[in-house]
């Protein structure tokens, strides 16, 4: 890559001097400024998500027992709810939230 000499920086001085104006160089150099800083934002942001992933994805799985503890029958014990209960409680939980969203949005 060549050097670039006082001459030639001089020039190209000129050049965006003529093509920008002397009045927008100003605002077009802080419009620069302003890109430059919100692609560095964007970069670092998007560097941690990675780094981020990365030690998710490093982390160890843990293993399956192999052997499952014996389950007592919701029968045997009515203060666990069963299947169906816990689904109906989820489905009317859901049920509420939205219509709240819904009352919000209106």
């Amino acid at each position: 890559m060549p050097n670039l000499g006082p001459t030639e920086l001089i020039i190209i001085g000129l050049i965006v001097i003529l093509l920008f104006g002397a009045k927008k160089l100003p605002d077009t150099a802080r419009a620069l400024g302003q890109s430059l800083r919100l692609f560095k934002k964007e970069t670092k942001k998007m560097n941690e998500e990675d780094e981020d992933a990365t030690v998710a994805q490093a982390q160890p799985v843990p293993a399956p027992p192999a052997q499952l503890p014996p389950t007592v029958p919701a029968a045997a014990n009515p203060a666990t709810p069963s299947v169906e209960d816990r689904l109906r409680t989820l489905e009317e939980e859901n049920a509420k939230l939205r219509a709240t969203q819904a009352d919000k949005q209106n």
